[in-house]
């Protein structure tokens, strides 16, 4: 296997410095650690810095001096140690995404205590790692991470990994404006659909009557309006140039490797706004880990990820060719690309965009849940206020709402030569080829709670796309209540998506377990999407106590309000409850 620390022996030490941008220490102590004698110290500077992109140059923030930043090479079992300087006019911080540990050092500004890096200060991180995997780090102050501030976080286990593999590359997708995010979010609350430069036309219609016969097209189209609403709206920016490892579709990023080799390909999500579906032509992949954690292997010809998820694959091109990582957003308003290739310089064809999707009604479980909109008036009634616990005939029945139908990318259902593909699950997958669905999703080692939830938290995904509020159950953050359990305590979260908009939720400091049709091995997530008009429901151990964000990763949406806290009460003497893995 090839090794991601070479040179460092249990009691050496290697300078870490240079093209990186990382400055710092790296030494293994054993016994007892003091300060000064963690595991893995380095420094990191956060500062603004101008990149070019494409031959077009831009203004970002950098952290060690790089975008993406650093990728953080660490070990199940380390104690490590990161200073953290701010040389920005502004408040910094650093999120580690998906981390277990305690929740000050998260990084999330208000949260158990954590305050945000002042201009000039240094914050050092400090904390031991619980868990092995691929997971990343951003800035949680004001709209930063839109800037460039991201990078990989890469943990080998402390024992063997159920896994072989001959090279090991990370692959960070990103997205990337040349326009301050601060305008970005003001032009979304200025008009509705401000960057939706794909709305439906005329031709649309004529083409959408041959398919489905007029009748059909002109209620679509009364339906829609009726909702104030436009199918095409999938992504709420576009204009962006889209990332791979910092670099665009021209500069395109290499990875080396020779024929015959297993390759283990670490895909993050580090995007502000973008979900992607990603794919290499004639190259099936092996899914291997998701959110940082092992799955039974799957094979897939594509996967869609959200914002902050992270895929972990394995491929073994056997021909001497060089092969295209696509990734394309929904509104396939762009790309990003990469290239595997024997020898530097080699480039393989980019395949076409495929057509963008367009939601239907179904993504608005109008069908399923016999939702009657010509009864709704939705300039009058904000989404927010939908009671759905009191909606009976003519409502939303969630009893009736099928877990199965969460289907991110079922080959061929809803598709049709004559138009783009429709709905949410439809990425344009080639016929004979599979889309990963979080349906295939089987955690490596069985769950080790097996408790029955002891209550159900309801988390109504809402908001007004006309004012550009984003909220939950209604209520912008620190508007509502928070959600509180108890340390120790089995629940389950269910999402009730009733916007048109798929929301991937983060729930900082623990692991929940997706409700996917497993019983023993439900996989472990830290992020779940919930697409337009559906439901999603997962199980929580609340095993880590604090003071945590719970929020839509869509950076636009928490800085719009989507975000609540979530808090597990300090354990008591008589507390109990089983323990995550």
């Amino acid at each position: 296997m090839h090794s991601p620390l070479p040179g460092i022996s249990r009691r050496g030490a290697l300078k870490l410095a240079g093209a990186a941008g990382l400055a710092g220490t790296v030494s293994l102590y054993p016994g007892r650690r003091s300060f000064a004698s963690a595991d893995k110290e380095l420094q990191l500077a956060v500062e603004a810095k101008r990149i070019v992109v494409d031959s077009v140059e831009s203004n970002a923030i950098a952290i060690g001096d790089s975008i993406p930043a650093p990728t953080l090479r660490w070990r199940e079992g380390e104690e490590v140690v990161i200073q953290v300087t701010n040389r920005l006019p502004e408040p910094t911080s650093i999120h580690w995404h998906g981390l277990l540990i305690q929740g000050v050092m998260d990084g999330a500004p208000g949260f158990n205590g954590y305050e945000a890096i002042q201009p000039g200060e240094t914050y050092t991180y400090r904390f031991q790692l619980r868990q092995a995997g691929t997971y990343w780090y951003h800035s949680h102050s004001g709209l930063q991470e839109q800037q460039g501030m991201y990078g990989a976080i890469v943990i080998e286990p402390a024992g063997r990994e159920p896994v072989r593999y001959d090279r090991d590359y990370v692959v960070v997708l990103s997205d990337h404006t040349q326009e301050n995010p601060r305008t970005v979010l003001r032009n979304l609350k200025s008009q509705e659909g401000y960057y939706n430069y794909g709305k439906r036309t005329l031709i649309d219609f004529f083409r959408q009557t041959e398919r489905d016969g007029f009748n059909a097209a002109l209620q679509d189209r009364l339906e829609w309006g009726d909702m104030r609403m436009d199918p095409t709206d999938m992504a709420d920016v576009t204009d962006y140039a889209f990332l791979m490892n910092g670099r665009g579709p021209q500069d395109n990023w290499t990875g080396i490797f020779t024929p015959g080799e297993r390759i283990r390909l670490r895909f993050i999500n580090a995007s502000a706004m973008s979900f992607f579906d990603v794919r290499i032509p004639d190259l099936p992949m092996t899914v291997i880990a998701a959110d940082g954690q092992f799955v039974m292997p799957v094979q897939a010809h594509e996967f869609r990820f959200g914002v902050g998820e992270t895929y972990d694959v394995i491929v073994r091109p056997q021909e001497d060719r060089a092969f295209t990582i696509m990734a394309e957003p929904l509104d396939r308003s762009g790309y990003a690309r990469a290239t595997l290739a024997p020898r530097p310089g080699m480039e393989a064809e980019i395949p076409p965009l495929r057509p963008r999707a367009i939601l239907a009604m179904s993504d608005m479980n109008h069908g399923a849940m016999d939702m009657d909109m010509g009864t709704m008036d939705h300039g009058k009634m904000p989404m927010e206020k939908m009671d759905h616990s009191k909606m009976g005939q003519g409502g939303m029945d969630h009893s009736k709402m099928s877990m199965g139908g969460m289907d991110h990318g079922a080959i061929g259902k809803g598709q049709n030569k004559s138009g783009p593909p429709v709905g949410w699950d439809q990425a344009g997958t080639l016929p004979g080829e599979k889309a990963l669905s979080y349906a295939d999703l089987k955690a490596f080692a069985r769950n080790t709670d097996d408790r029955e939830p002891g209550q159900e938290i309801l988390v109504r995904l809402t908001g007004i796309m006309e004012r550009y509020i984003w909220t939950l159950n209604g209520r912008k953050f620190e508007q509502g209540e928070p959600v509180r359990v108890a340390y120790g305590e089995r629940v389950r979260i269910r999402y009730v998506n009733e916007t048109m908009m798929a929301h991937p939720m983060h729930l900082h400091g623990m692991f929940v377990e997706l409700e996917n049709g497993e019983t023993e091995r439900r996989p472990l997530k830290h992020v779940v999407i919930v697409p337009p008009g559906k439901e999603v429901s997962v199980l929580l151990t609340a095993d880590e106590p604090g003071d945590w964000p719970f929020h839509c990763h869509l950076m636009y949406h928490m800085a719009s309000g989507m975000m609540t806290r979530f808090i597990v009460e300090r354990p008591t003497a008589d507390a109990s409850g089983k323990g995550r893995a």
